[in-house]
């Protein structure tokens, strides 16, 4: 057998391990107290509470100390607050400041509700109390004019008698016009009757149009309101005031059975006439357009509607009938046909640059009868088409096929 090798220290083989000493763990033991406590409560089923407890305690102490912390560091704070020198009294100095540079003040022992500033602010127009004169342009209607200035279309007219004679088809490019500051009349007073009934006729009183501010009358020397102090010839806005319209339209009632009426129109008027073909009680649209170029139906002012077209494009008959009006026209029409069609309505077609029938000739549904054109008190070509009974009006839309 081998010997083993010794250590020349300890006298112990290489590889053989040293004994546990018991005596070591002792030593640690009586060294820390706790230690034996928390072995013993360990022991006894007590670790977790132990540690619920001290995590709990832990918890508070670190609050207090927080708490005295801050409440250090305040203190220390204040005093130094204290220590600083009070400044010395005397004028202040004037400090020069763009104002576009100071924010708003922010008070907020105002109650409410705080609104950050707006940079634009809407400003109410104030109404016009004045007479605006306004020129006409190509494109031009007497509604579109109206719907600018937020007035009736009845208004224009009323506001420009001398000009129009209440006919919507005399407005043209160029012509200066009144635009009346509200709805209602522009009148001349020519004296020769009590200024109350004269300002009945209109639908107002005397009062309404004394006190209007448009009108620049002293209500301390306009007298009597019976027979004002008003000079004549002064012209004034008759505020809300309305009168009848002169109506530029043929006259109703004109059938084949009724043809002298015809003589009330002008030279185109047909004699008697018997017999003729009966239409069908349903309309065909008169023009190769089927969309509007100037005015709508909008009675009292426009009995018809305006169809697109240029000179010299072709007019139909919307139903078959007899023409009862072939001819130039007294009303501002031009050149202008007309044709009974037996069922209680006859139509109308104005401002044709040529008649192709004659009357009494009857005609079929569809027939060509003239030409487009812009005879008459007319802005541009376009064929101004009514239908009619013998007694009132009827709206063409209400009639003709969708377009």
């Amino acid at each position: 057998m081998d010997s083993q090798p010794f250590n020349e220290d300890n006298l112990q083989p290489e590889n053989e391990q040293p004994k546990p000493s018991l005596e070591a763990p002792t030593r640690r033991a009586r060294r820390n107290p706790l230690a034996n406590v928390v072995n013993a409560l360990l022991g006894l089923g007590l670790g977790e509470s132990m540690l619920r407890v001290g995590t709990t305690l832990l918890t508070i102490m670190l609050v207090a100390a927080a708490v005295w912390l801050m409440s250090q560091f305040d203190a220390a704070a204040l005093a130094g607050l204290r220590s600083l020198p009070a400044l010395a009294a005397g004028p202040t100095p004037t400090v020069f400041v763009d104002p576009g540079l100071i924010p708003p003040p922010l008070d907020l022992t105002i109650p409410g509700v705080n609104r950050l500033a707006e940079p634009h602010t809407n400003i109410p127009s104030r109404p016009r109390q004045e007479i605006e004169l306004y020129t006409v342009v190509e494109g031009d209607s007497l509604f579109g004019i109206a719907e600018k200035f937020g007035l009736k279309p009845e208004t224009i007219l009323w506001g420009n008698y001398t000009i129009f004679a209440d006919d919507p088809h005399s407005l043209s490019p160029g012509q200066q016009i009144n635009i009346l500051p509200v709805n209602g009349v522009y009148y001349q007073w020519v004296g020769g009757t009590s200024f109350e009934a004269w300002s009945a006729f209109f639908g107002v009183t005397a009062q309404d149009i004394i006190d209007y501010p448009g009108n620049h009358i002293n209500v301390d020397t306009v007298g009597d309101y019976a027979n004002p102090n008003i000079a004549v010839g002064t012209w004034l806005i008759i505020p809300g005031g309305s009168r009848q319209l002169i109506v530029w339209s043929a006259p109703l009632g004109l059938t084949r059975d009724n043809a002298a009426i015809a003589s009330e129109m002008g030279p185109g008027a047909c004699g008697t006439i018997s017999g003729g073909v009966v239409g069908y009680g349903t309309f065909v649209w008169p023009a190769n357009k089927h969309f509007l170029s100037g005015y709508d139906y909008q009675p009292p002012i426009h009995w018809g509607i305006d169809i697109a077209g240029s000179v010299g494009e072709g007019v139909y008959a919307s139903d078959a009938g007899v023409v009862v009006y072939a001819g130039n026209n007294s009303y501002g029409y031009g050149n202008m046909i007309m044709i009974d069609h037996g069922t209680g309505f006859q139509t109308l077609y104005a401002h044709l640059n040529e008649i192709y029938v004659g009357c009494g000739q009857s005609v079929g549904q569809g027939d060509s009868i003239g030409a487009i054109g812009s005879t008459g008190k007319s802005s541009g070509a376009h064929l101004h088409f009514e239908i009619r009974t013998t007694t009132y009006f009827v709206n063409p839309w209400d009639y003709l096929p969708p377009p």
